[in-house]
Formats: structure tokens, sequence, C-alpha cells
């Protein structure tokens, strides 16, 4: 789990600072999809619009301490 952790934390920072550029990102390209489709597609692309903004936001809540959280710094050999 030390990697998706590792991707996890990243990707957060990434995030942090830049969350109305990301939404405003999404929009547009679910708009894009919707006008290369003719909206055929609408119902669906507004889910995943919607969906994708929900992480967006689920990114910037502060996670609660699991048991790697609590886990001490190795100490470097002599």
């Amino acid at each position: 789990m030390g990697l998706l952790d590792d991707l996890k934390g990243k990707a957060q920072g990434l995030i942090r600072g830049n969350e109305q550029a990301i939404k405003d990102g999404i929009t547009k390209a679910g708009d894009f999809v919707d006008s290369k489709t003719g909206g055929k597609y609408t119902s669906q692309v507004d889910k995943v619009q919607t969906g994708a903004s929900t992480l967006v936001d689920k990114a910037n809540e502060r996670p609660t301490q699991g048991p790697a959280d609590n886990v001490p710094p190795a100490e470097k050999a002599p």
C-alpha cells in the first residue's frame, strides 16, 4: 500500500490550490464531448463531470490517520 499512498499524496498535493482550474477543465472537457457527440450522451457526461468534481473536493479533505501514519521513521545505520 505504500506506493498507492505515495501516489495519492502526490495527487492531493497537485490538486491543492488548483481546484477551480481543475474543475473548469472538467467542465470544458465535458462540454467538448457533448459538442462532438451532438449532446447524445449529455446525461452520462454530466454524471462523470459531477463525479470528477466530487473527487477534486474530496482530495482537499484531511485524511484520517491510519496505522501506516503512526510508523516511526527508520533509524540510519552507523
